[in-house]
């Protein structure tokens, strides 16, 4: 893991929008082409109407016209780190093709790496879709 990466995330941590739970995310990827992306996390006082750094970090990669992720950081307080909820579990699933080390860290420097097929087995993804793939008025 590169500290540029973990920097990254600190960095957009502090830029976390969370005045309903205090609890500051902040998410950097690098993209294959070697590029950082960065996302924290944004609350909304409708809850479910949030977004997640990590989801951040991809759409800033995808608006760049990048689709795929090498590496992923991930960074909240406390004493121990944090793993990405389900949702971005499977976002992070969508683009990292192959191998993908997730370092996920606390402010506290508590550190743990996984890979992403690791934090979501058995993820959904294309190959079910053409699979299972009907016409449901046949």
């Amino acid at each position: 893991m590169s500290k540029e990466l973990i920097l990254a995330a600190s960095q957009v941590r502090l830029k976390a929008y969370v005045p309903y739970s205090n609890f500051a995310v902040g998410a950097a990827l690098r993209s294959i082409s070697g590029a950082i992306y960065v996302g924290c996390n944004v609350e909304n006082v409708a809850y479910p109407e949030g977004t997640c750094a990590e989801a951040g970090a991809i759409a800033a990669m995808c608006a760049a016209g990048e689709y795929e992720i090498s590496e992923v950081a991930v960074i909240a307080g406390g004493d121990r780190p944090v793993p990405p909820c389900g949702g971005c579990r499977q976002k992070l699933a969508e683009f990292a093709k192959g191998p993908v080390t997730v370092t996920l860290l606390a402010t506290s420097g508590a550190q743990e790496r996984t890979m992403v097929a690791d934090l979501l087995p058995g993820a959904f993804d294309q190959d079910h879709l053409t699979s299972g793939a009907e016409d449901p008025k046949a």
